[in-house]
């Protein structure tokens, strides 16, 4: 179980790196990001799916969805210069609230 956890946060890290590598890739025109966008996805899609054994697809799904859209945001305010206001954390804090109680109210705690 321990290791399920192991592949879905590497396959939420990988989840904003996919998003970034995709808009290198200016929309599939760079070949050299094209490809790290395609192994990035697929990696974190085989990740995801290792983790779904043991955590089930509900929880590891919501889970990747959750953190890779904080951190979808993260890269974008870092790496782009995206604005990001007092609302935004605010709901960024609540899908952070929402991760931790899908963690702790699915057993794996």
């Amino acid at each position: 179980m321990e290791m399920a956890w192991i592949y879905l946060i590497a396959a939420c890290i990988l989840e904003p790196i996919w998003v970034v590598f995709l808009d290198k890739s200016d929309n599939f025109k760079r070949i050299g990001w094209s490809i790290a966008t395609i192994v990035a996805v697929l990696s974190c899609l085989f990740l995801l799916s290792l983790a779904v054994i043991d955590i089930g697809p509900g929880v590891a799904y919501s889970i990747l969805a959750g953190i890779g859209a904080i951190g979808t945001v993260v890269a974008g305010a870092l790496l782009y210069k995206d604005p990001v206001n007092g609302k935004m954390v605010f709901f960024l804090s609540l899908i952070v609230i929402g991760v931790i109680g899908i963690r702790l109210m699915s057993g794996g705690a």
